[in-house]
């Protein structure tokens, strides 16, 4: 009887060693104290928040030529966090201006006063009342952050998104908002079939269902910013600040001329765009190459 009982005991301890990696891990509660972020991940069926380790780095400030938008989304979040109303923002535009920096720099505005930032990716949307309803009841205010938030045609998971800013009889709850940023300003394409249905009914023009169903997703964000290409000036502005907050921790020497500005120039037209990325990413070149070449005395 012993050996056959420790014979089923060494199966089931083979069978579990082959089952625990298919299993989801263990899920663990957020210390929102400690942790000024956290990403929604989706183990199969399951999901979990993870927090992560985030630089506070990024200043409103820094971001250089959106003084509009930045006081408008800045302002919001003000309310937001002094427990007063707010609306969901929808921040879309021109790649690479400024969109999901501003959001960072608001973290690290506001995280002291207990704003808190979840990022979401698009794919896991229909995850989100499941996140909500761990975030009722807290003390933080939370930011529900999706980056490059846009659908395809045909895919349903916009109307999850919909029902949860504005739509479903369980309302969120007052700490949590959603910002995202797109590249387009109506989050689900319409095309001209779309169109092919409409009636002339008694002199009424009646829109086909589909287009009122896809232009009804960007209604539910309260506040539209926009963000448009950079105009030359704007993204040498936007070079000189970075270079500047580059150099000043290892006091670099710099002096903006005309070689700098030519290579500057150079460096966007390389990559055929004019933007605060590709302004940031030339300013840590050339910072990079100075220091490489000077080491000494810095």
């Amino acid at each position: 009887m012993s050996a056959r009982l420790n014979d089923f005991l060494d199966q089931a301890q083979a069978l579990l060693v082959r089952l625990e990696p298919l299993l989801p891990a263990p899920a663990q509660s957020v210390d929102w104290e400690s942790a000024l972020a956290a990403r929604w991940q989706r183990e199969g069926r399951h999901g979990m928040l993870i927090p992560l380790q985030v630089s506070l780095d990024m200043r409103l400030s820094d971001l250089i030529g959106v003084d509009g938008q930045r006081e408008q989304l800045a302002r919001n979040t003000r309310q937001f966090v002094a427990g007063l109303p707010a609306n969901h923002a929808l921040l879309w535009g021109a790649r690479g201006t400024g969109k999901s920096s501003l959001v960072r720099a608001l973290l690290a505005e506001h995280a002291q006063a207990g704003l808190r930032l979840i990022e979401i990716e698009r794919d896991h949307l229909a995850d989100l009342p499941r996140v909500v309803e761990q975030l009722v009841g807290l003390p933080q205010r939370f930011v529900l952050f999706c980056d490059d938030l846009s659908f395809e045609a045909g895919e349903g998971d916009y109307r999850v998104l919909k029902s949860v800013l504005d739509g479903s009889l369980e309302r969120a709850p007052d700490n949590v908002l959603l910002y995202a940023t797109s590249n387009r300003r109506h989050l689900v394409p319409e095309k001209q079939a779309d169109n092919d249905n409409w009636q002339l009914v008694e002199g009424e023009v009646h829109p086909s269902e589909a287009v009122e169903d896809k232009i009804a997703l960007s209604d539910r964000f309260g506040l539209w910013l926009s963000f448009y290409p950079f105009t030359q000036d704007h993204y040498l502005e936007v070079v000189r600040h970075w270079i500047s907050v580059l150099a000043e921790p290892t006091r670099l020497p710099w002096n903006w001329d005309e070689s700098l500005e030519k290579a500057a120039i150079r460096w966007a037209q390389g990559r055929g765009n004019r933007n605060g990325r590709c302004a940031y990413q030339f300013a840590r070149n050339w910072v990079g190459l100075q220091l490489l070449e000077v080491p000494q005395g810095l």
